[in-house]
């Protein structure tokens, strides 16, 4: 826990101040403007785009296949440096890529919750007191720990928030609803341009950032939270942008040490990456790879949501990820908690904590893509099986239930399962997995208008509405998680910071703090299942 500063990262894995000279004046002579992050490796370039398309010697390919790609050019003295350019594309293509998905698909809602409810009951129902009774947080609040002077930081992409619906959230949990505990920093396009997308309508990336803040500020009730707010004006930036430069402010501004997203551009989804970009997909992860060994460095815990559709972020046969599986990120999972319902004409009982994967009375199923919630989670080969995780019995070695079919691009319940076994390397996710589950999931708060556009009358209308829902997902657990991370650090003198190498450690004890999902009968997240005896 001997974290450096930025500046002290600069000294010890940046560049050094020569080298980034060199890049400072080239880009002035081309009559760029040029800003050094904090830790002297990234560089942000800001000009028009046939200024920046002529600066790095911009070409716009198809390739055989049809994919689209920009290929740039730099003096031999810089692009020997160079790990990645991100953004750029050619002057004369509009830039595709101007989908904003977060990582953890904003679900449709289940039920109601009971407002008549007192605050703490409420809480304890549907809010962060039934995350902090079923996790034990609540030891650490009985100590007097609620996140004090601890800042919890919040990604997002494309989207603006209300403060009106997170301190309404709060209020009824009879937690701290002071307006001054959220801080908005406007990455990209300022204040002006997000004030306008605001104004648009409610969209799902403003619910998904919403219920990031309502939950994160009531689990750590006395952190502030910082909301990185990455827009684009008319789309001009891609999304991976966006995330990029998002990660790199927080990460630089090095103020919270816990940063949470449900946010995902799915960057690690060859078959959804971006046409026109001027970085391939193994350029992006490396840099930003190289953003998240930084937080590490400087004791930031970063936590990513690992989403809501099982071992399958797109409909395909093979299992697949589009949020970062980067070895230095927590990677958040979701669970079942006990219960007994009756749904869709069917007894249900679940007995004991298990993996999140609705296989079983399929509550809600897209009728599109046949896709049912669950958990995300599998095996990633971007990266190598990390150092924390070998000698780990269950790394490298899984179970999977075929217990989805897929066919014409979609899927349908397989009612005879096989379990299937082998052995891989890679990156195994999620790190550590809490209550996601629609049936067993929380409250959160919504309002503002649902914009629409009349064709008889030519003319804009807007509705106003307010809801309360019960809803569940991995973004549930994800800022949870990170706001947890801000209680414990209000009781440490140096923070927790990068989680993997310490959990993993702490797993292999005899007085592990944690409840390992090794059941194959009844614990799979749609694909991949338990492991009798094994510790992941």
């Amino acid at each position: 826990h001997q974290y450096l500063t930025p500046d002290q990262f600069a000294a010890k894995f940046g560049q050094p101040d020569s080298q980034i000279q060199n890049f400072e004046n080239y880009f002035k002579q081309h009559h760029t403007q040029v800003s050094i992050y904090p830790g002297n490796y990234l560089l942000k370039v800001t000009a028009p785009l046939k200024t920046l398309a002529k600066t790095f010697g911009a070409k716009y390919h198809k390739s055989s296949t049809s994919r689209e790609y920009t290929t740039t050019s730099l003096p031999a003295s810089l692009s020997s440096q160079v790990v990645a350019v991100i953004g750029l594309y050619d002057t004369n293509e509009k830039f595709a890529d101007t989908s904003q998905a977060p990582a953890a698909k904003f679900p449709k809602f289940s039920s109601k919750p009971n407002l008549k409810l007192s605050a703490a009951k409420f809480s304890k129902q549907y809010g962060a007191l039934k995350f902090a009774n079923r996790y034990q947080l609540n030891k650490l609040y009985d100590q007097g720990l609620q996140g004090q002077r601890q800042r919890i930081g919040i990604i997002t992409t494309n989207t603006g928030i209300n403060d009106k619906n997170p301190l309404t959230y709060w209020k009824k949990l009879g937690v701290s609803a002071n307006s001054q505990r959220i801080h908005k920093i406007y990455v990209n396009d300022g204040q002006k341009i997000t004030n306008e997308l605001t104004n648009l309508g409610v969209t799902g990336n403003e619910a998904e950032a919403t219920l990031d803040v309502e939950q994160a500020g009531s689990v750590a009730p006395k952190a502030d939270l910082d909301v990185y707010l990455a827009t684009s004006a008319d789309s001009t930036e891609s999304t991976n942008l966006l995330y990029y430069n998002d990660f790199a402010t927080a990460i630089s501004n090095d103020q919270d040490k816990q940063v949470s997203t449900s946010f995902s551009p799915g960057i690690e989804l060859s078959k959804n990456w971006a046409d026109g970009s001027s970085e391939t997909l193994s350029q992006y992860n490396t840099a930003l790879n190289m953003l998240f060994e930084q937080a590490a460095a400087q004791g930031i815990s970063v936590f990513s949501a690992t989403g809501d559709n099982g071992a399958w972020a797109v409909p395909q046969k093979k299992p697949s990820n589009i949020v970062t599986t980067s070895p230095y990120v927590t990677l958040i999972g979701g669970t079942t908690l006990p219960y007994k319902y009756r749904i869709n004409g069917k007894n249900i009982q679940v007995k004991s904590e298990r993996a999140w994967g609705d296989v079983q009375y399929v509550s809600k199923c897209d009728a599109n893509t046949g896709i049912i919630p669950g958990g995300g989670g599998g095996l990633a080969g971007l990266y190598p099986t990390q150092s924390y995780k070998q000698g780990i019995s269950g790394s490298d070695i899984f179970n999977a239930s075929s217990a989805l079919n897929y066919g014409d691009a979609k899927y349908t319940v397989n009612k005879q399962p096989k379990l299937i076994s082998g052995t891989a390397t890679g990156r195994n996710l999620p790190d550590v997995a809490g209550n996601a589950d629609l049936v067993t999931g929380y409250a959160m708060y919504i309002s503002g208008d649902k914009v629409g556009y009349s064709e008889k009358t030519k003319k804009v209308t807007r509705k106003p509405f307010k809801i309360w829902n019960i809803s569940g997902g991995t973004s549930f657990t994800t800022p949870q998680i990170a706001a947890a991370n801000a209680v414990m650090n209000s009781g440490t003198n140096t923070p927790i910071g990068f989680w993997n190498p310490q959990i993993y450690k702490f797993a292999q004890q005899s007085d592990s703090p944690f409840n390992v999902l090794d059941s194959t009968k009844d614990n799979n997240n749609l694909y991949y299942t338990g492991q009798p005896g094994k510790l992941y």
